[in-house]
């Protein structure tokens, strides 16, 4: 579920009214009601006004992959082909354009080899190609990399939100938000800055009260036993949330790694023959939280720019960037171009340079505040674990059930698609091990307590959320149809 700016989607489909949207099961209401809270505890909570940037009133609350469903459907209505369960592994570079990708191989064995099922990869070659794998996906990586597109920007950095869909007992009649506090340690020591949403939804299908309900964690922190699946347990525990969800059932699951670097980490948005469209673009607004908005209205640039470039015969798309730019994307990043980076400093210290920046729209204190990446920070074996509930399979769960109800489908016997050392500090190991929401790194047990220790890579757990590319790792495209069936995340 989203909260979504509805700007950028009636503009794409100016003769569908938003009634029309909830009809079509992607879109359940407008927000009328939402209520922010700052939790000292695991008892109380405080209510605060919104801070500017988080005004929702007017919002319509969506469901993502419902969305992405719908407009699948009418992609193909105007005459699209979709490819589905098909990976695009390479991107096809001639004479320093993009021609194309190359589609993923499908039917190899762990090692490689071929099955008898085996199909080949397939070279798909485009005049245009547009980049939008969402979190800086393996082409986005590969493109920024080849072309130079970050080149004098900063580097990206990242959070990382779990999500729970839950079928519940009565309606909620708002949006809540809780920012910071507990269950984080806010100190500077721990760097755990974070925070968390529940908003209503219905079931596209038979129209029953759902909520969803998620956990954001910053990839900044310092002690290793962080982990935003289990703060979202923790998060449960409270009593607002207690009541929210009791007598309720689980019904899906998700994790998505977010960009979170703001406007001074976006890279280049264009390169011969190519563009980079929403979260592969680093278009996320975090002091708003939110980005879907800006991935409909990034697409919708990027088709008039490559338009108007293949009407001339030219593959230089880098109109498309000055479209960004005077976009509402551009406006409002700008705006908020620092407020990321003080929280670098951890919340006490830079809480209130960020609410500064805020309120003067980026002006004060002005300038362009560096960024340092996710990977650089020093990690240590703190005591966060231990505030953790125990998973009792009714209210609190663990991964593995998580990655059962997310519909994975990865085979077994697929080739392993993340690149990681597998021989690392211990230290590293235990970032790794709970930082992961589907349990896909482990040590072992006779593994030392200090120094380099072996890790196990569960891949085919993996719900490809992204997370690892923050903290020393690369996640490479699965085979096609490989990973998570979200339905109604």
């Amino acid at each position: 579920g989203a909260v979504m700016r509805p700007g950028p989607l009636e503009e794409l489909f100016p003769d569908l009214s938003r009634e029309e949207w909830r009809k079509a099961g992607f879109a359940f209401g407008e927000v009328d009601k939402e209520s922010i809270y700052l939790l000292p505890n695991g008892k109380r909570k405080l209510r605060i006004p919104p801070p500017p940037p988080q005004h929702n009133k007017g919002n319509e609350v969506v469901s993502v992959s419902a969305m992405a469903r719908y407009m699948q459907q009418q992609a193909e209505d105007a005459g699209a082909y979709i490819l589905t369960e098909t990976s695009a592994t390479q991107l096809i570079v001639e004479d320093g354009q993009v021609k194309g990708v190359r589609s993923g191989d499908k039917g190899r064995d762990r090692e490689g080899g071929e099955l008898g099922n085996f199909e080949p990869g397939t070279d798909i070659s485009a005049r245009a190609t547009v980049l939008a794998e969402g979190c800086w996906g393996h082409l986005t990586g590969a493109a920024i990399r080849e072309f130079g597109l970050g080149k004098g920007r900063e580097p990206q950095v990242w959070e990382l939100g779990v999500k729970e869909v839950w079928k519940v007992t009565k309606p909620l009649d708002r949006v809540i938000h809780t920012l910071a506090g507990w269950p984080l340690k806010i100190s500077a020591k721990y760097g755990q800055i974070g925070g968390s949403w529940i908003y209503p939804m219905k079931d596209e299908k038979t129209g029953a009260d759902l909520v969803s309900i998620g956990f954001v964690l910053d990839m900044d922190y310092a002690d290793a036993t962080s982990s935003a699946h289990d703060f979202l347990q923790q998060f449960k525990t409270h009593p607002m949330v207690r009541d929210i969800l009791e007598g309720g059932e689980r019904v899906s699951w998700g994790a998505k790694a977010i960009p979170a670097g703001g406007y001074w980490a976006m890279p280049r948005l264009s390169m011969p023959g190519a563009v980079l469209t929403g979260d592969s673009g680093g278009m996320v607004n975090l002091a708003a939280l939110k980005g879907v908005h800006y991935a409909i209205k990034s697409g919708v640039l990027a088709a008039e720019s490559i338009y108007a470039s293949l009407k001339k015969d030219s593959a230089d798309f880098s109109s498309y960037e000055d479209k960004v730019e005077e976009s509402v994307i551009g406006r409002d990043l700008y705006e908020q171009r620092n407020t990321r980076q003080p929280f670098q400093k951890g919340l006490i210290r830079g809480g209130p340079l960020v609410n500064l920046m805020i309120a003067t729209k980026g002006r004060f204190p002005g300038g362009r505040w560096k960024i340092h990446r996710n990977d650089a920070k020093p990690m240590f074996i703190g005591k966060t674990k231990n505030g953790y509930p125990k998973p009792d399979g009714k209210y609190i769960f663990d991964k593995l059930s998580s990655v059962f109800i997310s519909g994975n489908a990865t085979r077994d016997d697929a080739p392993n698609h993340i690149r990681v050392q597998t021989n690392v500090p211990r230290e590293l190991a235990e970032t790794w091990t709970w930082m992961c929401p589907a349990g896909v790194y482990e040590i072992p047990d006779d593994a030392p307590e200090s120094g380099d220790v072996d890790v196990i890579v569960n891949y085919t757990n993996c719900v490809q959320c992204g997370a690892i590319t923050a903290k020393g790792g690369r996640l490479t495209t699965p085979e096609g149809g490989d990973g998570p069936l979200y339905r109604n995340t």
